[in-house]
Parts: C-alpha cells; sequence; structure tokens
C-alpha cells in the first residue's frame, strides 16, 4: 500500500500531468514512497533564459538542436588545445582564463522534456525571460555590484568562500553549473536529502511537516515536503540573506530571503526525473516564473568536492587587491566577463 499525503497546490505544469498520464509506473522504497534515489545529473546547455535568436520558441528541431550542440563541442575542442608557448602577455585587466576544458562538464546537450527539445528552462513567462520587477532589476544590479569589492571575504560570493556551491547547484530551484552538476537523492520515511556534489550542499526535506515559526534562515533555504501521487513536492522560504543572488555561466536571478519556491519531482522514466519550479517573489519579480529540467542518470556518482583544503585563491584574491590600492592601481577588472 503506497502511503502519500495528497495535499493540493496551486500550480500544476501541463507536462506534468503528461508524465503522470505516461505508462511508466516509478518503483517504490520499501516503506511505499515512489523512488526517487538515486544520482541525477542536470548538466545541460540550455540556459535558464530564452536567448533573443530564439524568437520567443520554447521548443526546437532535432535538427536545430544538432547544430547547436555540434557548435559548443567545437567551441570546446578548440579550448582544449595546447596554448602557444610564444603568445604574449595579456593586457592588464583582460581575461586569462581560468580551468581549461578537461575540468568543465556542464553538459553537452539542450534539455529535453517530453520529448520536447527546449530553449530555455523558463517556461512562464511564455517568452522565457525573468519577469524582474523595477525594482527586482535595481536589486539585482546592485548585488552585482557589490560583488566587486575586495575589501574582505565577506564581500567576496559563497562558492569562492567555500560556503555553497556556486551559483544555485544546491537550489532551490537547482540550476546547472560549470562541472559538479550531480545530485544524490536519499529517502525515509519522513525526509529526503537533496545532495548537491558542488560543495556537497545537503538539503534536507522534513516530510509532511511545516516551517519553523520562528524561521530560521538557514543556507539552501529551510524546506518541507509531501507526495501528491507520485510527485515530490518540496515547498521551501526563509533563505540565507547573503544567498539572494544566485549566478553561474548563464543562470542568473536575485531572490529575497522570503522568496518561496515549490518544486515538483516525478520520475517518469527509469533513468529521468522531471523536475519542475515555481519562483514567488513579488520584492523582486512582478509575476512568478516557472521552469523545467530533466534530472538524468548518467551512470555516474558524485566526486569529493574539496573546496578549502589547499586553497589559496581567496587570500590571493585579498592580498593583490591590497597590493593594487597601495600602488594606487585600479584593480576592478575591465572585462565584463570577469565581473560575472
Amino acid at each position: 500500500m503506497r502511503k502519500y499525503v495528497c495535499i493540493a497546490v496551486a500550480v500544476a505544469f501541463m507536462s506534468g500531468l503528461q508524465a503522470a498520464e505516461s505508462e511508466y509506473v516509478a518503483p517504490l522504497t520499501a516503506f511505499g514512497a515512489p523512488d526517487l534515489q538515486g544520482f541525477w545529473s542536470i548538466a545541460t546547455q540550455t540556459n535558464l533564459e530564452r536567448a533573443e535568436r530564439f524568437n520567443g520558441q520554447l521548443v526546437i528541431s532535432r535538427e536545430e538542436a544538432s547544430r547547436i550542440e555540434a557548435m559548443v563541442a567545437a567551441g570546446f575542442e578548440r579550448s582544449n588545445e595546447p596554448s602557444d608557448p610564444d603568445r604574449e602577455a595579456p593586457a592588464a585587466g583582460q581575461n586569462v582564463g581560468g580551468y581549461n576544458t578537461f575540468w568543465m562538464d556542464p553538459g553537452n546537450r539542450l534539455a529535453e522534456v517530453s520529448g520536447e527539445i527546449r530553449t530555455s528552462i523558463i517556461v512562464d513567462p511564455a517568452d522565457g525571460r525573468l519577469p524582474y520587477s523595477d525594482q527586482g532589476r535595481a536589486n539585482y544590479a546592485a548585488a552585482m555590484q557589490r560583488r566587486q569589492s575586495y575589501d574582505g571575504p565577506e564581500a567576496r560570493p559563497l562558492g569562492e568562500r567555500c560556503m555553497v556551491g556556486f551559483g544555485s547547484s544546491g537550489g532551490p530551484p537547482k540550476l546547472p553549473v560549470l562541472y559538479n552538476n550531480l545530485t544524490q537523492i536519499v529517502q525515509t520515511e519522513d525526509h529526503v536529502v537533496l545532495m548537491a556534489e558542488m560543495n556537497h550542499d545537503a538539503r534536507i526535506v522534513r516530510l509532511n511537516g511545516a516551517h519553523r515559526d520562528p524561521p530560521l534562515y538557514p543556507w539552501l533555504g529551510d524546506s518541507i515536503g509531501y507526495w501528491q501521487g507520485d510527485t515530490l513536492v518540496v515547498e521551501t522560504t526563509n533563505f540565507h540573506p547573503q544567498q539572494n543572488l544566485r549566478s553561474s555561466l548563464d543562470h542568473r536571478f536575485y531572490g529575497s530571503s522570503s522568496m518561496r519556491v515549490v518544486e515538483r519531482f516525478t520520475r517518469v522514466a527509469e533513468d529521468t526525473i522531471l523536475y519542475q519550479f515555481t519562483v514567488e517573489d513579488p520584492e523582486n519579480y512582478s509575476q512568478p516564473w516557472s521552469g523545467e529540467l530533466p534530472m538524468v542518470d548518467s551512470g555516474e556518482t558524485v566526486f569529493e568536492y574539496a573546496c578549502h583544503e589547499g586553497n589559496y585563491a581567496l587570500p590571493g584574491i585579498l592580498a593583490g587587491a591590497r597590493v593594487a590600492e597601495v600602488e594606487g592601481l585600479d584593480y576592478a577588472p575591465t572585462d565584463p566577463g570577469l565581473r560575472q
């Protein structure tokens, strides 16, 4: 006998309904819940927001997707070529690059949901763009500007400080990053653990519980969950105030501490979980916004993420800023890419 708590939710995605109506039946755990356990990858070349070149199209043909994926593969191949030992030194402030391609694993395919190849993770609004209010856009711009401060470690991004993973890899919502895109899911009767490979961020979801009162504001927020049919629904709010800016690759957004994120995890095939989410944040957005992403069993397991051990980057960055101050130099990068 399956033991679920069926609670109505305000938002249901059409593709979620299609998944529920499919012939696939998820396996069950020993305690009767749909089994989501395993290692799941969210790596994809599909961006959070839709690029203008797609003219508002959410779905593209396989032929067009193949062309895009081939271009991405060619770019990675070029970037993995040996460096010219006789090249000139870079100009001051020029982007000198970071990891070579060997260390990168952002995914080599566009996201496919319900047989459709997607041009953006965002599915609502229909234009695939974040619906910032004027205040929200100002908050985002101010947060990006604060990242240019080198006065102390507190001003540096959380991933740089090894507090949580870069971007929003641990969620919610969960979004891809440059590498370490796996999530391990572990279930018990009363809890679900979502452990992101990036920084080993473990989000513990209390099933059939309530948000803490008075609220706490932990990293990754305060998550509660319940089963709605074969779908695990997770509701999260009360985020740490330093985690309001999520920025990695082309997946960037700003959220307040009172932002509310509703996630839905539905196993739709032996090797796929359909991941859906809705973000509600009136402080920054003119309407809720929603996204969809497949979580795929890649056959891999998580690697150790040893962020602090032997990490001299942060003291080196701050020491360089102090030297620049003494020498009266402008140490803000001139390359816009470095500012992100």
